[in-house]
């Protein structure tokens, strides 16, 4: 008898493919980093960005959100946002620094696997509070990707010297930031809503965004990675200031312990209450 598998609805493949096509972009912008083609490899990266915003959205709206899809996802961000940068950065100047500046391309891209990793884990830990949601831990691997080939959109806007020891530990600097535990605003449950007076100022926004993208790209990449640099500081006061709250509203088991009444000791008798006489021929307690 032959065996018939069960169908896959639609709705489930097109995140994928959505995440396929990112990924072709990234494979591609290593191609044309080789071939000395910079500027479009830096377009293939920000392409790149763009559809990785767009597969995960779609996947909850049309509930198509599956483990296959999350894995394949982390995968090609770990080639997009960390591979393809770090290859795009070394043969843009990095090259030139020797050993160093492989060094800080491997490590650079070494970070983005890390971080993708401990994403992974902690997305299924079941005791994180639910706003945490709004946050990531670490620079996200995509705005790592576009803040670090920052000094590529300097030296395409402005010709700035690329021989620089600040390129070399500025890109170390993105590195850490994308693996350590500092609160970034994740602003995934932003656009969930628009209320109807905003539709049409939004579609001007985003018409007027893609224009600008297309014909300014690198004021408006420089201006836009300056802009995400700047706002680290403000989720973390955010973060910390969400932590606060929860930890005044719900008390950890420690802290519960500490503030419950101590239980009664049967032992000791409470304030007016006479102890019988004792039995002289009951033998003392020990104690």
């Amino acid at each position: 008898m032959r065996r018939r598998f069960r169908q896959i609805p639609v709705r489930t493949l097109l995140p994928n493919l959505i995440t396929l096509l990112a990924l072709c972009a990234g494979l591609t912008a290593m191609r044309l980093a080789v071939e000395g083609k910079l500027e479009w490899a830096v377009a293939a990266i920000v392409f790149a960005a763009l559809l990785d915003g767009v597969d995960g959205r779609l996947a909850r709206m049309l509930k198509g959100t599956s483990r296959f899809g999350a894995e394949l996802d982390s995968l090609a961000d770990f080639v997009n946002f960390g591979v393809a940068p770090a290859l795009i950065l070394y043969f843009w100047g990095l090259q030139d620094f020797g050993n160093a500046g492989w060094i800080a391309a491997m490590v650079f891209a070494i970070c983005a696997g890390l971080r993708l990793a401990r994403f992974n884990v902690m997305i299924d830990d079941p005791n994180r509070p639910p706003w945490t949601a709004n946050y990531f831990t670490g620079m996200p691997a995509p705005g790592g990707a576009i803040a670090v080939l920052l000094p590529i959109y300097l030296d395409f806007l402005l010709g700035a010297a690329r021989l620089t020891p600040l390129v070399f530990l500025y890109t170390l600097a993105i590195a850490f930031l994308m693996v350590s535990q500092i609160p970034v605003f994740s602003g995934k449950r932003v656009g969930k809503r628009v209320a109807p007076e905003m539709v049409l100022p939004v579609f001007v926004c985003v018409v007027l965004f893609f224009a600008l993208l297309v014909a300014y790209p690198w004021w408006v990449l420089t201006i836009g990675t300056l802009m995400y640099l700047g706002s680290l500081p403000f989720g973390w006061m955010s973060y910390r200031a969400n932590e606060r709250k929860w930890a005044a509203t719900n008390p950890s088991p420690v802290q519960a312990a500490a503030v419950a009444p101590a239980p009664e000791d049967p032992s000791v008798s409470p304030p007016g209450h006479a102890e019988p006489p004792a039995d002289p021929d009951r033998p003392a307690r020990l104690n």
